[in-house]
């Protein structure tokens, strides 16, 4: 499968990092069968994620590409542009400005907030993630030229009749120790669960905590967490794992950090020098669909 993908990816004269799609776990027919699927979604969508990724504007942007994989982890979502695509607590939004440009013609970007008042019991900050989400597509639209109303943001507090069941993809990318260690995780996913439709997949990105890690490590206050405890988690939570990638591991973190992933690159919270140069975090990539 890694010969199919990267052949259809030349072919297309898209760029993949040489091991991105090679250290797939294997030992499952329901990964055998996702890898086909994706070396069908590059031939059909690659060129256009590959010109959202290079677009002009992601100069700076561009910078984490090689860490964090966008191109590989989109196709391996299967993110195509015609979809409706909630991005969790877009925070910074890296991710946000690549897929306004991916999904701004065909499909639409919505940013999905925390439900504000899980999320604190303080008036003012509650007020605070209603109005960035509020402000989300300008946000997105002041980056990518293309109208307001071309994007959508939202809490999760009160979920609309009229949004269950209408989103393709939801993603999670490096938030899972948050809501975990916030203790609202349960809630939130269940809330995505409403928003997807019967087909509709969770894409996972997060920090990788060793398998063997103690729970008061792996809990999400280091931001690393044990990869099986996620996927028990959204099994409890109504989801079955699909596939699961390396695409975005990193082994030489060793992911035992004593002020946890912030120590890493980028944010080198306490600046040690032997960890400069190693990359981001050690991820694992997850995709998880409704279960029946």
């Amino acid at each position: 499968m890694k010969k199919i993908i990267l052949a259809l990816a030349a072919a297309s004269g898209i760029a993949l990092a040489a091991p991105a799609f090679a250290d797939h776990h294997m030992g499952s027919e329901v990964d055998e069968a996702h890898i086909k699927d994706t070396a069908h979604f590059l031939k059909m969508h690659g060129e256009q994620l590959s010109a959202a990724i290079n677009h002009p504007s992601r100069e700076k942007d561009r910078v984490r590409d090689a860490y964090r994989h966008p191109l590989e982890t989109l196709a391996f979502f299967h993110v195509g542009p015609e979809m409706k695509v909630g991005e969790y607590a877009p925070g910074g939004e890296w991710y946000s400005r690549l897929l306004g440009h991916y999904l701004g013609g065909e499909g639409q970007l919505v940013g999905l907030f925390f439900n504000p008042v899980l999320f604190s019991t303080d008036p003012a900050r509650q007020q605070g993630v209603r109005d960035a989400a509020a402000k989300f597509p300008q946000d997105v639209a002041s980056f990518t030229g293309l109208p307001a109303d071309r994007f959508a943001g939202m809490t999760m507090e009160n979920i609309p009749a009229e949004q269950k069941g209408t989103f393709d993809r939801i993603l999670i990318i490096r938030m899972m120790h948050n809501i975990m260690r916030w203790n609202f995780a349960d809630s939130e996913i269940k809330a995505m669960r409403e928003l997807l439709k019967d087909d509709g997949l969770i894409g996972i990105v997060q920090h990788r905590a060793k398998p063997d890690a103690p729970w008061s490590y792996a809990n999400g206050t280091k931001g690393y967490v044990r990869e099986q405890d996620i996927i028990d988690f959204m099994r409890i939570n109504g989801f079955e794992l699909v596939a699961s990638s390396e695409i975005n591991a990193n082994p030489k973190d060793t992911a035992d950090h004593k002020e946890g992933v912030w120590e890493m690159p980028p944010t080198l919270a306490t600046k040690r020098e032997d960890l400069k140069g190693l990359g981001e975090s050690d991820r694992m990539t997850l995709l998880f669909k409704k279960a029946k």
